[in-house]
């Protein structure tokens, strides 16, 4: 383990603490046939302290990675803070997904199981309708597969707003990064929603998925993460592709204190000239 400890918040209104920097998985864990990769990746994150660890049904191995690693050291599990997400709109589909996942994982249960990438309103109206996915999630919190339930978003933040106004949520994943700062939308209305609601924040698209970072331009990825963890979230999430970039990952939360309010703008002004084409993964809906 590092000498020093990573700074934990409440995740939310769910009683558990993590840290306030967690692995993401995209990266190395969004890959096959990369075992040696990823183990080495997942190991230094748990080597560093960090006790979030993000996933998808949609990330490739992901899953099967972390389950070989929590095969080998089943102590670990009880440690850390284990996500899958589901972008099944049925219900018997998404149960099939978490069914999948947990055998990935080897595990009996997520600690959070979130309704991935919601984009539309027709989205929201499968998901939430008769036999949609919606009740397989509040099912399987009900019967301990997974402690929470969450929803992701990055398309529209309309969408992702009346998602967490309307749905039995415990969490959302959202974007949070200089450009929707100057975009607005996420970072003040589906905010101040999940605020209201005390949901617990996970930041994503922190680095842009590292076109963010130009250290010419004096934009590190340290400087990317404490502008994230400026905001009024739980934590940020992002993936890595080497054990040295879990070093800075880890760092970040160890070394945090809030960005003043003129270094956030010395960055948002920087971005503002191409916010628009910058925020990629808001995409064409």
């Amino acid at each position: 383990m590092a000498d020093a400890f990573i700074t934990t918040q409440m995740f939310g209104k769910t009683g558990r603490n993590v840290t306030i920097v967690g692995l993401g998985g995209e990266g190395v864990l969004r890959t096959f046939e990369k075992e040696e990769a990823a183990a080495s990746v997942i190991q230094e994150a748990v080597s560093q302290g960090i006790t979030y660890f993000d996933s998808a049904r949609a990330y490739s191995g992901s899953e099967k990675y972390y389950g070989r690693m929590w095969s080998k050291h089943p102590e670990v599990r009880d440690r850390i803070f284990q996500t899958s997400k589901s972008a099944m709109r049925h219900k018997k589909d998404a149960l099939a997904d978490l069914d999948r996942t947990l055998a990935n994982m080897g595990v009996d249960h997520l600690d959070l199981w979130q309704i991935h990438d919601v984009r539309t309103e027709n989205d929201i109206e499968v998901i939430s309708g008769p036999g949609g996915a919606l009740d397989a999630f509040i099912k399987a919190k009900a019967s301990g597969k997974t402690r929470f339930i969450g929803v992701t978003g990055h398309h529209d933040p309309a969408v992702l707003t009346r998602a967490i106004k309307e749905w039995p949520v415990d969490s959302v994943l959202m974007p949070v990064n200089p450009v929707e700062a100057v975009l607005g939308g996420f970072l003040d209305n589906t905010l101040d929603a999940a605020k209201e609601k005390g949901l617990a924040v996970i930041a994503m698209k922190v680095l842009g998925a590292s076109y963010y970072v130009s250290p010419e331009a004096g934009v590190t990825a340290q400087n990317l993460i404490r502008f994230a963890l400026s905001q009024p979230v739980s934590l940020a999430i992002v993936g890595c592709s080497s054990p040295e970039e879990v070093k800075i990952l880890a760092d970040a939360g160890r070394d945090f204190h809030p960005m003043a309010e003129e270094e956030q703008r010395q960055l948002r002004d920087l971005f503002q000239p191409h916010a628009e084409r910058l925020a990629y993964y808001r995409g064409v809906i």
